[in-house]
């Protein structure tokens, strides 16, 4: 009955102080009860009960309030934006909404979405309960579509195609990429393919044809350009392949394959030719000056040059490096290490069995500033950003490996992270909570706040004075001194 009624009174409170969240001098502290704190990274102020169950945040960006992991709810406060976030149950149930666009989701299978499209600001609205049937309507009829998979339907602009039809899938569907058209029938068994200047056909996996001729397309800035011919052959896929690529280009390419006896590829720009595939390969890259072996490739791998370095016996080493990237692993997965220099971006990783340790740091070599993040899990994720702000949480079962994920932080963040210190440079403002504010600290050039054990010991100090809570009874108020003068100098002149 205790708990039941202690259960109640935490309810009430929040009921009570939700709306005094958005004021500047809230001093409620009663955590884990009850906890009235200021935003640390931010300006505003945050409420929170019964420990990690609920809490109402508010800043100048945004009103977030949420019952993890039952649902969270972010709205912007700026009303030019429009913008709602919702999780229940994350990732089960999702809504999103930016100005007239909108998504809503149950496990990414039942789903409704809609809004304007960015070229032509045509209202569309889709119903989807994937795989089975997919809908969209919209004023400009031409854009409207239904199936009922397999047996009847048109997609438009789903599943990587322009336009989709199909009639009792797999025998018969027709898809559409740009000019190129496909009639499968009996997929994936025959088809015919054609479009400007291509025609194709096959018989999968027995034999196929496809041959483009020379065309021409118009650019994004008006320009026409030359679009290369190719003429492909397979038999017995994938033993046989006879390909001519890059037609009327400088560079065209002859592809052999006759597996598992040789693979080669001829170009003016690069040989390449393996034997006994995968095991002896040797390519001569003259486009980007290296030459690389591979016995067999990936796994054992040396390549030299200009272009590209690597030394490579997977899994229990490799060091490869060009002029942009780096990427090296002793006894992988157990240490592995990537680098990305390209001004201004300068990007390193380290990581020991994927997700087990991880750090990363992001550069911006022309500024200076950098972005420092460091997870070990399950025990504790930090984070430094570009703009000095500081973050450690303890404990941390799901972020290092959903990195920088809205809804986790939302929705399940707060239920583990029995320790959470923040700090801003900036502002100099710091803040440091255990066990859900059983204990907590605020400090910032104002003022130090500290309460401890439900509030029943609290603590604030000022530059003018110092004053002490006991059992919610204050013990007074003691002055601090005024700061001792600057000495004179001495050897001074009058």
């Amino acid at each position: 009955m205790t708990l039941r009624y202690l259960t109640l009174l935490a309810v009430l409170l929040a009921a009570a102080l939700a709306q005094p969240v958005r004021g500047q001098t809230s001093t409620l502290s009663a955590g884990p009860l009850a906890h009235v704190f200021p935003l640390t990274l931010q300006p505003g102020e945050r409420f929170e009960t019964l420990g990690p169950l609920f809490y109402r945040q508010h800043s100048v960006s945004n009103t977030l309030w949420a019952i993890p992991p039952l649902i969270a709810r972010t709205t912007d406060n700026d009303p030019d934006i429009d913008m709602t976030e919702m999780d229940i149950l994350y990732p089960l149930l999702s809504y999103d909404r930016f100005g007239a666009e909108y998504r809503f989701h149950i496990l990414q299978v039942f789903s409704f979405s809609g809004g304007q499209t960015l070229d032509k600001h045509v209202e569309k609205d889709r119903f989807t309960l994937f795989p089975f049937y997919f809908q969209q309507r919209s004023p400009d009829t031409n854009h409207n579509y239904t199936a009922f998979f397999p047996f009847y339907g048109t997609l438009k602009n789903r599943l990587f195609r322009d336009e989709i039809h199909f009639v009792a899938f797999p025998l018969y569907g027709q898809s559409r990429k740009k000019d190129v058209v496909t009639d499968n029938f009996l997929y994936p068994v025959f088809h015919l393919r054609h479009g400007n200047g291509l025609k194709g056909w096959q018989v999968w996996p027995i034999f196929g044809h496809e041959f483009k001729g020379l065309t021409t397309k118009t650019n994004g800035w008006g320009d026409v350009e030359q679009v290369a011919a190719h003429d492909k052959w397979f038999a017995l896929w994938p033993f046989y392949h006879h390909n001519d690529l890059e037609l009327g280009t400088d560079n065209p390419q002859k592809i052999r394959i006759l597996l598992p006896a040789y693979s080669i590829l001829r170009s003016p720009l690069r040989d390449s030719s393996t034997y006994l595939w995968p095991f002896f390969t040797y390519t001569d890259d003259r486009e980007k000056k290296y030459h690389e072996y591979g016995l067999p490739w990936p796994l054992i791998v040396f390549a030299r040059g200009e272009g590209k370095t690597i030394n490579r016996v997977w899994p229990l080493f490799g060091q490869a490096k060009n002029e942009f990237k780096q990427s090296d692993f002793y006894l992988w997965p157990i240490w592995k290490y990537n680098r990305t220099h390209s001004e201004p971006l300068d990007r390193k990783r380290t990581r020991i069995l994927f997700f087990l340790y991880s750090d990363l740091i992001e550069k911006n070599t022309v500024t200076g500033d950098a972005l420092h993040r460091t997870d070990l899990w399950p025990l504790f994720t930090a984070r430094k950003g570009l703009d000095g702000k500081e973050r450690l949480q303890i404990f941390a079962p799901l972020e290092p490996m959903l990195p920088n994920n809205k809804s986790i932080e939302r929705s399940y963040s707060p239920l583990w992270s029995i320790w959470r210190s923040e700090k801003d440079p900036k502002t100099k403002a710091e803040s440091q909570s255990f066990l859900w504010n059983l204990y907590r600290r605020d400090t910032s050039p104002e003022q130090t706040k500290c309460s401890l054990l439900f509030g029943l010991f609290q603590y604030q100090s000022t530059a003018e004075a110092r004053q002490y809570r006991l059992f919610y009874i204050p013990l007074g108020k003691k002055a601090n001194g005024p700061k001792p003068a600057a000495q004179e100098d001495v050897n001074s002149k009058p």
